[in-house]
């Protein structure tokens, strides 16, 4: 894999808004062909639009990356119209914040499919491609929740990303060599995410975020992952807001 950004091919997937959208149009700025993956088709159509306009390349795709067979056909895609894949960047995510004791199922089950079934199908999908091309870049979007839990109301949702950590960690060290790894994990970052909330908590979700910093700062700290020499590999980064306590 070549130093830097420019050329190479990156697929996102949660790119339609936020984070994603915002990690799509910086590196697209530096040279980087982008792959743009999320269920709603007008926020990525959106996107593509924006980087094109700017003299950029971009693709959109729908997927819902619950559905393991969409994630491998999103991937199988995106190497068929760029022709190949440098870096998939595992970005989409839940964060419904509930105490454990309203046993809310249901938003356990979407952070599971979502935050790590999610996760895990896009490594799925992109592994062999990396392998057969002997080089690739696994960067996948944890949390500072994911280093400390987050309770009362976060606990199932610091579980899913304290999962996407370990895993990152241990796919690092069963391929190794040439193909990198790399846990991302922000505070308070302006996004959608702060929306997943519709509990009582949902008030003290949104003060909390009143300190956020913007989805560019991700965005950079990216960028510094992937334009590292390719015998470099950048295998965690945690960021959060100067005035964040947690």
């Amino acid at each position: 894999m070549s130093e830097g950004i420019e050329g190479k091919v990156v697929l996102i997937t949660g790119g339609g808004v936020g984070l994603g959208a915002e990690t799509a149009r910086h590196l697209a700025a530096r040279g980087a062909r982008i792959a743009v993956a999320a269920r709603r088709k007008d926020k990525l159509d959106a996107v593509v639009a924006e980087i094109t306009k700017a003299g950029g390349k971009a693709r959109a795709y729908p997927l819902d990356v619950t559905d393991k067979h969409q994630v491998k056909a999103v991937v199988d895609a995106a190497v068929a119209d760029f022709g190949r894949l440098d870096v998939i960047v595992n970005n989409a995510g839940l964060m419904p914040i509930r105490p454990m004791i309203e046993v809310n199922t249901d938003e356990w089950d979407a952070m599971i499919d979502v935050n790590l079934k999610g996760v895990l199908y896009g490594i799925a999908a992109a592994l062999p491609i990396f392998v057969a091309q002997d080089s690739g870049h696994v960067i996948n979007i944890s949390s500072v929740a994911g280093t400390k839990v987050f309770a009362p109301g976060g606990t199932v949702y610091s579980g899913t990303k304290f999962a996407v950590r370990a895993i990152s960690e241990g796919l690092r060290q069963e391929i190794g060599g040439k193909i990198r790894v790399t846990s991302i994990e922000p505070g308070a970052v302006d996004s959608d995410l702060k929306y997943s909330t519709t509990s009582a908590a949902r008030a003290t979700v949104m003060d909390f975020y009143k300190i956020a910093i913007p989805a560019a700062s991700v965005a950079r700290a990216i960028a510094f992952a992937i334009e590292q020499p390719a015998d470099v590999d950048i295998n965690e980064i945690v960021l959060r807001p100067t005035a964040q306590e947690f």
